[in-house]
């Protein structure tokens, strides 16, 4: 089999908040060993698959390459959207990329789901392929263990002749009711909407040049309006752009004639709410899932997570506590599904939590916030080997960089010099200025800021590697 994984890499998952944040969304959460994103490229290796196509936004483009290095994939290609479209017009970018292969077919699945059973996965795949190769636009679908109404359903009708294991999609449902939820569960013939699909990308291409023209024709336009490297594609901006955006549900699977679902048991979970996250979470003696420096004393079936301080808990049951270097969630897990109404009045009352951690990730490498007061504010800056921050200036303040493990180029005007461990310089404010890393391990440094405005913001870039605009 020729099998080109596409791996959408978009969500925000603001369910999963404090850990997932705008910056730093679940799909690229460490969770486990890997985030979410590396155990979907480590699912797809193998003989039978083809290097992945992954579908990301611009601002993530720099934390999926290097997630892909962690794991030692080097083959692979990147679709970077400057604006999220949904997921039918970034099928169809993927599509049009791997229409190029003779015989290909594209399996098209989400960055941010859980699956425990990675041979079920390959086993239902397998499944599906045949028909896939027959003109078919397989779904795979999950048996449902409870009436679950955060979920779609998928109808298995009539099985495929020739297709063992295949059935006719006849009805897609979306997130139900509580009494259609059981009534699904009842039947048996219900299963819930996975959102992975496998199909040829030109029958694809086809349908949805049916069902949608309007959104073939854009993604036709952009495809060939795009900038193209050897792993990276990125779609004309303007064509993309205008693209009335849509799910492959509704764009597609609703409407064609061609759907077929697979049916498959694989311990998957879109680990949307923190009560998902602990149903599949390994649990205590005591039913809690536990993660960090945490003390449990007479506490049962909870989600426990601290991210460094010491969290104790006592005498409770049935809840999520999060802790993180700046904010704390705690709350009940039967109302996890509703942490996102608290991200979004947040939001409302623009509070920063919402969108970024204390630590916030660059191209060049990442800083940490370690202390703010009035009028200063104080930073590690950790930069990659080989790495270097752009030629910049600020308005409103200065800044004093002591380095504290390995060596640093600074420019500081029309001075460029070298600055060794416990060394320090002092930037003026409005002086031309950049950080760089020579060497071959990671530059670590302690910035204090000091001045009348200290967001990130008030940066003016003269020059930069990354193709960042001022503020980004």
């Amino acid at each position: 089999m020729h099998i080109v994984p596409v791996i959408l890499c978009g969500g925000a998952g603001t369910r999963l908040w404090p850990l997932s944040r705008k910056s730093l969304p679940k799909q690229l959460l460490r969770l486990e060993k890997h985030s979410l994103l590396q155990e979907t490229v480590l699912r797809c290796q193998g003989e039978d698959f083809a290097a992945p196509i992954l579908v990301c936004a611009d601002e993530y483009e720099h934390l999926v390459r290097d997630q892909l290095a962690e794991i030692g994939c080097t083959a692979f290609r990147i679709v970077v959207e400057r604006i999220a479209r949904n997921t039918a017009p970034a099928a169809a970018m993927a599509a049009l990329l791997v229409a190029e292969v003779p015989d290909a077919l594209m399996l098209v699945m989400p960055s941010d789901h859980f699956i425990r059973d990675s041979d079920a996965f390959a086993a239902a795949v397998a499944a599906g392929a045949p028909a896939a190769r027959d003109g078919a636009l397989v779904a795979f679908g999950i048996e449902p263990t409870s009436p679950h109404t955060g979920y779609g359903y998928l109808h298995a009708g009539a099985a495929l002749p020739g297709h063992p294991g295949c059935f006719r999609a006849d009805r897609f449902v979306e997130k139900p009711d509580a009494r259609s939820a059981r009534e699904f569960l009842l039947a048996g013939d219900f299963y819930w909407n996975s959102g992975i699909f496998l199909f040829s990308p030109r029958i694809f291409l086809a349908e949805l040049a049916a069902f949608r023209p309007d959104m073939a024709t854009a993604c036709q336009e952009s495809f060939a309006a795009a900038k193209q490297t050897s792993d990276r594609l990125e779609p004309g901006k303007e064509a993309y752009k205008a693209i009335q955006g849509d799910s492959i549900d509704y764009a597609v699977m609703e409407h064609t004639g061609r759907a077929v679902l697979v049916p498959v048991r694989m311990g998957w979970s879109d680990v949307g709410t923190w009560e998902a996250l602990w149903e599949q979470a390994d649990k205590d003696g005591s039913g809690n899932a536990v993660k960090g420096d945490v003390f449990a004393l007479e506490t049962v079936d909870s989600y426990l997570h601290s991210e460094g301080k010491l969290l104790v808990t006592l005498g409770v049951q049935n809840l999520v506590v999060v802790v993180t270097e700046d904010a704390v969630l705690v709350a009940s897990r039967e109302h996890s599904e509703r942490v996102k109404e608290v991200v979004a009045r947040l939001k409302v009352d623009e509070r920063t939590e919402v969108a970024n951690h204390c630590l916030c990730f660059r191209p060049w490498g990442w800083f940490k916030s370690l202390d703010r007061g009035d009028r200063f504010r104080v930073k590690e800056i950790m930069v990659k080997p080989g790495a270097q921050l752009s030629l910049q200036k600020h308005w409103h303040r200065s800044e004093h960089w002591t380095v504290v493990h390995g060596v640093a180029v600074v420019t500081c005007g029309e001075k460029r010099f070298l600055l060794n461990e416990n060394e320090s310089t002092f930037i003026p404010a409005g002086t031309v200025h950049r950080l760089e890393n020579p060497g071959k391990l990671p530059l670590h440094v302690i910035e204090v800021q000091s001045g009348a405005y200290l967001e990130e913001d008030d940066i003016v870039r003269l020059a930069d590697s990354y193709g960042r605009a001022d503020g980004q």
